[in-house]
């Protein structure tokens, strides 16, 4: 049987070494929501100044409700994965729908079991939104609770259920949202995958995994998958590209760019340079043609992926 985390321990390393971070300082959920859709896949030192910039332009799911998505995708442009970004402002949408209507009047939802019926919004995320701003007694689990969970036991695998079993048996009840990111904070910060500091961990007495801390969890084998493009590169006499905006499917939807397919028609086109684009799950190449156009567009007033902006760069250069 586990031994239990010492929550005193714990709870009082995380008074003192957590770090301070804006969203830390509101109890307001529709902030620690934005706070936690970003940091889903984007590094915490960008996530900062997104969160800043999200905030100060959308206060409240209302005033996103009110924007068009292009305008959420563009304040996103940069932080990737931007699916988030559109499933973020279909929740808005959806928080700010009457009553009657299936929605919630503006108001996001305070009990984790209201928020996961809302677009793009999971166990994780509703637990962290629940406990953190209305002290909700639900545990999380993400990558972070995962390996203290796995070094605390000498799990080599755990489940998710394991996972989550063990969460909510050392779940500090009475101050649910300070526990669940003291958890965190201590994966982020202490408990990390590669060089785990064990001698400053507030809870080593009871890790009977530390001894060999890098085995555990065993690490996932990702397959990435290799996807070839060519992309449709045109300019106007002024220098201004020509841009299209994406359809509402696939890794780049809903985003402007160049013309990019598996083919493309190459007559009367220039061959430029490849660029590769490494995302977590698959490696994207692409073949870049010159050409020219009647009309472009300012590439600046609208939202571009990294992906568009490096092929960009590209046809600057030629």
């Amino acid at each position: 049987m586990p031994k239990q985390l010492s929550q005193s321990a714990l709870l009082a390393w995380y008074s003192h070494q957590k770090r301070d971070l804006p969203w830390r300082h509101t109890n307001n959920s529709w902030k620690i929501l934005l706070s936690e859709i970003l940091l889903q896949q984007t590094q915490v030192s960008r996530g900062i100044q997104y969160w800043l910039k999200l905030v100060d332009r959308f206060p409240t799911p209302q005033s996103m409700a009110d924007s068009e998505v292009d305008e959420v995708l563009h304040l996103w442009q940069g932080a990737g994965y931007y699916s988030r970004a559109r499933r973020l402002h279909a929740l808005s949408c959806r928080v700010c729908l009457p009553m009657n209507e299936g929605g919630h009047d503006g108001i996001l939802p305070n009990t984790s079991s209201e928020l996961l019926n809302l677009p793009g919004i999971g166990p994780y995320t509703a637990a962290a939104v629940a406990s953190i701003a209305h002290g909700e007694p639900v545990a999380c689990v993400d990558g972070n609770i995962r390996r203290v969970m796995a070094r605390q036991t000498q799990s080599l695998n755990p489940s998710l259920k394991e996972v989550e079993q063990w969460a909510k048996a050392n779940l500090f009840t009475a101050d649910a949202g300070n526990w669940n990111q003291a958890l965190m904070e201590l994966g982020a910060t202490v408990c990390t995958p590669r060089r785990p500091n064990c001698n400053d961990c507030p809870v080593a007495s009871t890790c009977v995994g530390q001894s060999e801390a890098l085995k555990y969890p065993q690490p996932k084998k990702l397959s990435k998958k290799r996807l070839d493009l060519m992309c449709e590169l045109r300019y106007d006499s002024q220098g201004l590209p020509l841009l299209v905006k994406r359809g509402d499917d696939g890794i780049l939807a809903g985003l402007w760019g160049p013309r990019m397919d598996s083919e493309i028609n190459t007559e009367s086109l220039t061959f430029i340079g490849e660029v590769k684009h490494v995302l977590s799950h698959r490696d994207i190449f692409v073949q870049v043609w010159l050409g020219s156009c009647e009309q472009g567009r300012e590439p600046s007033t609208v939202a571009l992926s990294s992906l568009d902006q490096k092929i960009l760069a590209l046809g600057g250069q030629s």
